[in-house]
């Protein structure tokens, strides 16, 4: 059974309009927030550049925005990491904000070795400690 994480982040102004409102592209800053702190927290690795043969490159993304979110505002990311394969992890992630859910989504990522841009299989050392 995988655990739920849970990150605390916050809307700071560059992740606004000139309205004060998040632009879609700051969801994804707070979904990569919570998948690097729980790497950093859980995993013991760093993210998404592990070392000089294992990176983590994001192959599909989903966002769906529910409601706003603005300038300053303190949020809750849930995130559930799922192992899809041998070489994918999929991070399903729920942005909340005094309880209410503000925006859905996942990022799937693929292992893969920088040096020959090819993907290769997660270590098992770290599959183990994502999918706890």
């Amino acid at each position: 059974m995988v655990s739920q994480y849970v990150f605390q982040d916050i809307v700071r102004v560059y992740d606004t309009d000139a309205q004060g409102i998040a632009h879609y592209a700051a969801y994804y800053r707070f979904f990569t927030n919570t998948i690097e702190k729980f790497f950093q927290e859980r995993v013991g690795v760093p993210y998404p550049i592990v070392d000089e043969n294992l990176w983590f490159v994001i192959v599909e993304s989903e966002a769906k925005y529910l409601k706003p979110v603005r300038l300053g505002e303190r949020l809750t990311v849930l995130m559930e990491p799922e192992k899809v394969s041998e070489k994918v992890l999929k991070f399903k992630l729920k942005i909340l904000r005094d309880g209410d859910t503000t925006t859905e989504g996942y990022l799937v990522q693929v292992a893969i070795n920088p040096k020959v841009w090819k993907s290769v299989e997660i270590p098992k050392t770290i599959t183990d400690r994502v999918t706890l």
